[in-house]
């Protein structure tokens, strides 16, 4: 009776407690050997470290649960019932975490197609800054006045963004009025001269002056030179300086709004005002 008990009843419960065992463990070292090789695999392609790392944290997370599922089913448990009951929990926190999870969906996606960089400077969605670093949830900014910007990577993945670090040269555009008596040729030369003697000033692609309009008091000219994207923002300072400075020495005038209000008339006639 005893021989009879132990082989019909505890010998197959005995093998079914042994290869849940056996899987679990094995499961295990298998996970922790197999989430460095995955690491190793996936930065080899150069995706990003904080992308790898999580692909490899939830891969792991989702073999593991594979393991316990099919551990809990050598010792005869419906694991049905629990696949539906993850399902169903995961249903729930998706839908009460639907705003978290679309920044985390929106982080993975820049993680992997890469609009933007640590150390590029970016505009969107009327925000500019530089960025510090891109979250599975948020990205940081610095903007230029040194305020950290915490923006959810949601707004940025669906915002147009003006990415200022991806070119190694920009084109600045400047503009200038002269006096309509003032020879445009000559102002063009001059500032030519001020671009010849910056080394700041590319030559390819070449400056370009063109005569922009006839405003109410001067012929204003656009401006276009190419400079490095590392010489920005200060070289637009420096360059209109050194065409103020140029043309005054040279005798071409900027003109500027003026006022002329004559006085009371003997007869008691209003003061005018004319503008020139």
């Amino acid at each position: 009776m005893e021989e009879g008990f132990f082989s019909v009843y505890l010998l197959p419960w005995i093998i079914k407690i042994l290869i849940a065992v056996a899987i679990a463990v094995g499961g295990h070292y298998i996970a922790k050997l197999g989430a460095p090789w995955l690491n190793r695999l996936l930065s080899s392609r150069g995706l990003d470290k904080m992308l790898v790392g999580f692909a490899v944290a939830i891969t792991r997370t989702a073999f593991l649960l594979f393991v316990a599922i099919a551990a809990l089913s050598q010792l005869g448990l419906d694991t049905t019932s629990l696949v539906a009951l993850v399902a169903g929990a995961g249903i729930a926190v998706g839908l009460a975490l639907k705003d978290s999870l679309g920044n985390f969906a929106a982080g993975v996606m820049l993680l992997i197609f890469r609009p933007f960089k640590a150390g590029d400077f970016i505009i969107t969605s009327g925000l500019m800054g530089t960025v510090n670093e891109i979250g599975i949830f948020h990205t940081r900014m610095n903007t230029p006045d040194n305020i950290e910007l915490i923006v959810p990577n949601s707004e940025l993945y669906t915002a147009a963004i003006s990415n200022y670090s991806v070119r190694d040269t920009r084109r600045l555009d400047l503009s200038v009025g002269i006096d309509y008596d003032d020879d445009i040729a000559r102002a063009k030369d001059l500032i030519m001269q001020v671009f010849e003697k910056d080394d700041r000033v590319l030559k390819e692609p070449a400056p370009v002056i063109l005569v922009d309009q006839f405003g109410a008091s001067s012929v204003d000219l656009i401006i276009r030179p190419w400079v490095r994207a590392s010489d920005m923002p200060m070289i637009k300072s420096d360059l209109q300086q050194q065409i103020k400075e140029t043309f005054d020495a040279n005798g071409i005038t900027i003109p500027f709004p003026q006022l002329v209000v004559s006085g009371t008339g003997d007869e008691g006639e209003p003061a005018k005002a004319t503008s020139s």
